[in-house]
C-alpha cells in the first residue's frame, strides 16, 4: 500500500511513539477495506509499538478502524481510507494517541482538559479537501487530551448514504452529539471558543490588555505574514490579527509561480507561513477578526470579540474573498448546494447534474476537474464566449460531459429547502428565463477585496472597494499601510502580495522613525 520512501519516513516518525498503540479495524468485503486493511499492516510492520486487531463488521460504519491505547481512554475513528490530505491526521493521530507531545499552547491543553461533558463529534470529509485535515486534527487532538471526548473523521465518499441522509453537500462538515455543530474550516481555538463560551470573555480582556504595538498587521495571508515578519526582523514590537494563515491560497492546489518553489500545496504553503510567524518575536493573535479603524495618535482596532487592540502603525492585508452571485436563493443555499471550492467539495456530488458559473480560467479549470466526477457539467458564462486560456477551453470542449451555455445570466437559486435543486438564468440573447436542474452549483466570478469592515472608517476605498494605496503602500491615513490583495495595486498573484506586504513594512518603520 505504502511505497518505500514513504515507509521510511513513517518508520522514522513512529521511532517517537513512547506507549503502545491498539488499532481495531472494522473490515468487510469490499475493496475499500481491503485497501485499508492493507495500509494498516503496512503500519504495524514499522513500530513494535503497534498492534493491528481485525474483526469483521464491529462498527456500523465499514470499512474503519480505531486509534486507542490498551487502556481504551482514547476515541479516535477514521471511517474510510485517510490517504491524500488526511494520512497527515492519521500520522498525527498515532503521534499523539502513542504519547508524542502536540504542538500546542500549555494554556490551550488545559482548555480542552477542563471541558466536563461528553463530546461525540463526527467530520464528514473528502480526500481532496484542504481545509478539511485542520479540523479533522484538531478534533483528534482532543479526543487525545480529552477521556471525555471522541471523534470520527468519516469519508462521504465511501459513506454515501449517510452523506444524502444527512443532506452534506459541502465539507468539512462537523456533527456534535447528533446535532450539525460547524461547517467549513475551523481552527482548534475556533472550536473550543464554540464549547467553551466563557473562553471568548477570558480572550478579549487578555487581549485589550496588551500594551500598544509599534506595528499591528491584520490579515494572515502572503502579504500579511511578509509584513509582520519585515517588521520583526526591525526589531520593533509587532502583532499579527487574523482568522487563519494563508487566506485565498488554502482553496488552492499546486502553486507553481514562486519563483524560488518548483511547486508547493496551498496548504503547505500556509503552514510555512504559519510557522515562520511563529519564529519570530511576532504576537499572533488568532482566530480574531477585525471590525473598524479609529486612527489618532495610537491608531485602535476593534475586534469582533470585543478587544480592542492599539498601535503606531497598521498594516492592512484582509486580502480578497469568493465573489457572490448576489442572486435570491444563493445566501440560503451556501453549503447546502452552492459551492466554491470544487477540490473540497466536488467529491460530495459525484455522479451527479451540476453547473459551473463563471467563464474565466478558474471557472473552466473546476469544470475539468468537476467532469471527472460528475454525471454531467453545465458551464454558464454571461458574455458570447469564455475568456478562460485557449489550452483550457481545448480540453473543456473535448470532455464528453460538459455543455457551455452562453449569454446565460444566472437569476436565481432554486431548492427543496434542504439543498440545491437548479437554478433559473436568463437567456440575454432572447431575453427569457429557462431553468437547469441541478444538484449543485459552483461559482467561479472572481473575487472581491476584503473591506467591509472598513466602510465608514476615514480609509479611503476605490471604486472596486479596494484600499487606495501609493507606490509606498500608504493609504489615505497617516500611519496606516496596506498590503495585497485588498489593495489597488493591479495583478493579484502571491508574489506582488509579498513584495506589497515587504514595502509596507519597511514604509511603517520609515514612518515610526520619522515620527
Amino acid at each position: 500500500m505504502l511505497d518505500n520512501q514513504v515507509k521510511e519516513q513513517l518508520r522514522n516518525y513512529l521511532a517517537k511513539l513512547v506507549n503502545p498503540i491498539e488499532i481495531v479495524a472494522s473490515i468487510n468485503d469490499t475493496e475499500k477495506s481491503r485497501e485499508m486493511t492493507a495500509l494498516l499492516r503496512d503500519i504495524a510492520e514499522l513500530s513494535s509499538k503497534i498492534t493491528i486487531i481485525e474483526r469483521a463488521g464491529e462498527d456500523k460504519r465499514s470499512p474503519s478502524f480505531s486509534v486507542n491505547r490498551p487502556e481504551g481512554n482514547v476515541h479516535i475513528r477514521f471511517a474510510g481510507l485517510p490517504m491524500g490530505h488526511e494520512f497527515t491526521s492519521l500520522v498525527l493521530a498515532l503521534l499523539q494517541t502513542g504519547g508524542y507531545p502536540p504542538k500546542v499552547e500549555p494554556d490551550v491543553i488545559e482548555q480542552i482538559k477542563h471541558l466536563t461533558g461528553n463530546y461525540e463529534f463526527e467530520t464528514y470529509i473528502s480526500l481532496s479537501c484542504q481545509n478539511c485535515p485542520e479540523v479533522v486534527q484538531a478534533l483528534n487532538l482532543m479526543a487525545v487530551v480529552n477521556p471525555g471526548i471522541s471523534h470520527v473523521m468519516i469519508d462521504g465518499a465511501i459513506f454515501q448514504d449517510e452523506v444524502n441522509e444527512r443532506h452534506i453537500m459541502a465539507v468539512p462538515t462537523i456533527y456534535l452529539n447528533g446535532k450539525e455543530f460547524g461547517q467549513g474550516r475551523m481552527s482548534l481555538k475556533e472550536i473550543l471558543a464554540k464549547l467553551d463560551t466563557g473562553s471568548a470573555k477570558r480572550e478579549a480582556e487578555k487581549i485589550s490588555a496588551k500594551a500598544p504595538f509599534d506595528v499591528l498587521v491584520i490579515g494572515g495571508g502572503s502579504a500579511a505574514a511578509t509584513s509582520a515578519i519585515y517588521a520583526a526582523r526591525k526589531g520593533i514590537r509587532t502583532g499579527l490579527i487574523t482568522e487563519n494563515f494563508g487566506g485565498q491560497i488554502l482553496n488552492t492546489t499546486d502553486i507553481e509561480n514562486i519563483i524560488a518553489i518548483r511547486k508547493i500545496e496551498g496548504t503547505h504553503l500556509a503552514a510555512v507561513y504559519e510557522d515562520n510567524v511563529r519564529n519570530h518575536d511576532i504576537d499572533v493573535m488568532m482566530p480574531h477578526r477585525a471590525t473598524g479603524l479609529i486612527p489618532g495618535e495610537l491608531i485602535e482596532v476593534p475586534l469582533e470579540n470585543g478587544a480592542s487592540v492599539k498601535s503606531k502603525t497598521v498594516i492592512l492585508a484582509t486580502g480578497a474573498s469568493w465573489r457572490k452571485m448576489e442572486v435570491p436563493g444563493e445566501e440560503k443555499y451556501i453549503g447546502r448546494g452552492i459551492a466554491f471550492c470544487p477540490h473540497c467539495d466536488g467529491p460530495l456530488y459525484k455522479n451527479r447534474k451540476i453547473a459551473v458559473v463563471g467563464g474565466g480560467n478558474s471557472a473552466v479549470e473546476a469544470a475539468i476537474d468537476l467532469a471527472g466526477i460528475a454525471e454531467h457539467v453545465t458551464v454558464l458564462v454571461r458574455g458570447t464566449k469564455l475568456t478562460a486560456d485557449t489550452v483550457l477551453q481545448e480540453k473543456l470542449f473535448s470532455l464528453k460531459n460538459v455543455t457551455l451555455i452562453t449569454q446565460a445570466q444566472t437569476v436565481e437559486v432554486t431548492g427543496d429547502g434542504q439543498k440545491v435543486n437548479g437554478l433559473v438564468y436568463k437567456d440575454l440573447a432572447t431575453a427569457t428565463n429557462r431553468t437547469l436542474p441541478v444538484a449543485g452549483i459552483f461559482v467561479q466570478i472572481g473575487q472581491v477585496p476584503t473591506t467591509d469592515w472598513l466602510k465608514g472608517t476615514p480609509v479611503k476605498l476605490n471604486e472596486k472597494n479596494e484600499i487606495e494605496v501609493d507606490v509606498y503602500n500608504k493609504t489615505s491615513v497617516p500611519g496606516v499601510f496596506a498590503a495585497g490583495d485588498v489593495t489597488s495595486s493591479p495583478y493579484k498573484q502571491i508574489v506582488i502580495a509579498m513584495g506589497d506586504g515587504a514595502k509596507a513594512s519597511l514604509s511603517a518603520f520609515d514612518y515610526l522613525i520619522r515620527h
